[in-house]
């Protein structure tokens, strides 16, 4: 679901469709900002980027003439909602009937605040220039123009790294993946999953910000590179965890959706995509933890308390 964060801007990830008519979804991070009027999606959560990572395309609030839901225009493309702009549709596919409810409602509620001011199309297009200078400095990264309708839209063309690499990663990213089963690429035997989807976990030497798989079962919550991994990179024990809640440093870290798995021997700091995930999340563990123990040797030893 869109969440309001710190800068009172309305975020979320959804999945759009960059390249008009190829049916094809990517899974990016947006950002609704009605200061500057500005529609800017990421590869991911900017906080989980580098510094100054550009974003991936931008949309100017003043050319958006109506969003609505798109299920008839696209019957294949699940929660599909399209953002008109001049005579340009960008299709996107949120995470559920809520999910694209409350991005139709916050979107078109942004666009009627937003007075259009008369300029050429020369200038606008400066003036998307402009607004990917204030993200941050540049990189060896191109963008592609193009004026549809007297609309200037703005889209990264090439990224560092190569484009298979990203596309590949980002593949992973496509759809919700809490919403999703467990893998069936992993084996299921004698295994119950409770939970399972992506989260962004700080390290424990370089203190750095990774996003990674999460899975949560009967006595364990194990964490992996992404969700076609095998081997988990590590398990924690529900045993030795004495207590998960939405972390109080938040405001030290400055990321939103924060909550905190405390254990016998560290403390992991994880964040959610959205408040409503993070809640997901500590009250499953919770639960699980509340199962394996048992009604009565949960509240028995102080330091396992529970805090939601």
């Amino acid at each position: 679901m869109p969440y309001v964060d710190r800068q009172n801007r309305i975020c979320g990830f959804l999945d759009i469709e960059e390249n008009e008519s190829s049916g094809k979804f990517l899974r990016r991070y947006f950002i609704l900002d009605t200061q500057p009027g500005s529609l800017v999606w990421y590869m991911d959560n900017p906080q989980n980027l580098p510094i100054g990572a550009d974003c991936v395309g931008s949309l100017k609030l003043t050319y958006i003439s109506k969003v609505s839901d798109a299920t008839k225009q696209r019957p294949k493309a699940e929660f599909c909602f399209v953002i008109n702009a001049g005579m340009r549709k960008f299709f996107l596919q949120a995470n559920d009937q809520q999910d694209l409810v409350e991005w139709v409602n916050a979107l078109n509620k942004a666009t009627k605040i937003t007075v259009p001011k008369s300029c050429n199309a020369q200038q606008n297009v400066e003036n998307q220039k402009a607004l990917l200078d204030i993200l941050g400095p540049k990189k060896q990264v191109s963008y592609r123009t193009d004026i549809i309708g007297g609309v200037p839209i703005i889209t990264q063309t090439q990224q560092e790294g190569g484009e298979g690499q990203e596309g590949s990663e980002r593949e992973l990213l496509r759809r919700s993946y809490s919403q999703l089963p467990y893998f069936l690429g992993r084996p299921t035997q004698d295994r119950a999953v409770i939970k399972s989807g992506y989260c962004v976990k700080q390290g424990a030497v370089m203190r750095n910000w990774k996003r990674r798989y999460f899975l949560l079962e009967d006595n364990t919550m194990s964490y992996f590179k992404s969700d076609l991994e095998k081997e988990p990179l590590r398990m924690i024990p529900l045993k030795e965890v004495h207590k998960v809640q939405e972390c109080k440093q938040s405001d030290i870290m400055m990321r939103d959706n924060l909550f905190e798995v405390v254990t016998t021997s560290r403390t992991f700091y994880i964040q959610a995509d959205s408040p409503e995930e993070m809640h997901s999340w500590i009250k499953a563990v919770s639960g699980a933890i509340v199962a394996q123990r048992g009604p009565g040797r949960s509240a028995a030893t102080p330091r396992t308390t529970l805090t939601v």
